[in-house]
């Protein structure tokens, strides 16, 4: 069984980075994958340095959107493979053996997902590990001590996404978070773990780049449980900062 991976990448003036993260997917061995980009009509040089590998590119669009959420959403719409995996334009894949190690992780456990370790690198230098976030096996209460995964190394079942829907863009930087709360907590997809790290992710997140960017994620992390209908422990999101500081050292 070979099944297909579509891959998706959403830019937006990404120039700096956007070479690198497309360089990560199309080294990959495994033979069978379908490479998305969703372009925000970027106004830099990142269209023409796409442009550059469009030949190994299966679907490479460049207009306006909404933000990242409605660009995602866009590419799973676009997707035709079996198993879908998001990498954004600052990500890139840690050896040419990812997505092989991928498919078998999902081989071997059956699971609607597989999910992994990442680490964070310096903006400026790949080889700088800033945090190590190691994910461990999931357990069905987990997100009630504010646990998740890294979403970068989040590949789920297209089917999944088919059944239970795509990122909510009312959203505005827990549109992930969400997405794996409704997946994993509440409609108990099952889900295989990974220990090995897959993904460097450069720093500098949306919701980590101020002491207003952290509470504003902090109120859509709550968000997340009330749309789903779902009750978290009193102290569940002040946990889920804080388990950030175990991945410094």
């Amino acid at each position: 069984m070979n099944p297909k991976v579509s891959i998706i990448t959403v830019c937006y003036n990404s120039a700096e980075t956007i070479e690198v993260s497309v360089k990560s997917v199309l080294s990959q061995k495994y033979n069978n994958i379908e490479y998305i980009i969703i372009d925000g009509y970027s106004t830099d040089t990142t269209k023409s340095i796409i442009e550059k590998y469009q030949s190994k590119i299966t679907r490479f669009v460049s207009e306006k959107d909404a933000g990242i959420y409605f660009a995602l959403n866009k590419g799973i719409e676009l997707a035709t493979g079996d198993i879908i995996g998001i990498l954004h334009a600052d990500d890139l894949y840690t050896s040419e053996y990812v997505i092989s190690e991928v498919v078998e992780t999902f081989a071997k456990s059956k699971a609607d997902a597989v999910y992994a370790n990442l680490q964070y690198v310096a903006k400026g230098n790949i080889n700088k590990i800033i945090r190590h976030w190691v994910s461990g096996p999931y357990k069905e209460n987990s997100f009630l001590y504010g646990w998740m995964p890294p979403h970068p190394t989040f590949f789920v079942r297209k089917e999944i996404y088919n059944k239970y829907g795509v990122f909510d863009t009312h959203f505005t930087s827990a549109a992930d978070y969400e997405l794996m709360l409704r997946f994993m907590h509440k409609c108990k997809i099952s889900v295989a773990y990974l220990n090995k790290v897959i993904v460097k992710m450069r720093m500098g997140g949306k919701s980590n780049k101020s002491i207003f960017n952290r509470i504003k994620a902090n109120t859509e992390d709550r968000k997340a449980w009330v749309v789903n209908g779902l009750k978290p422990y009193f102290f569940t999101l002040y946990l889920k900062p804080l388990r950030k500081i175990t991945q410094f050292f």
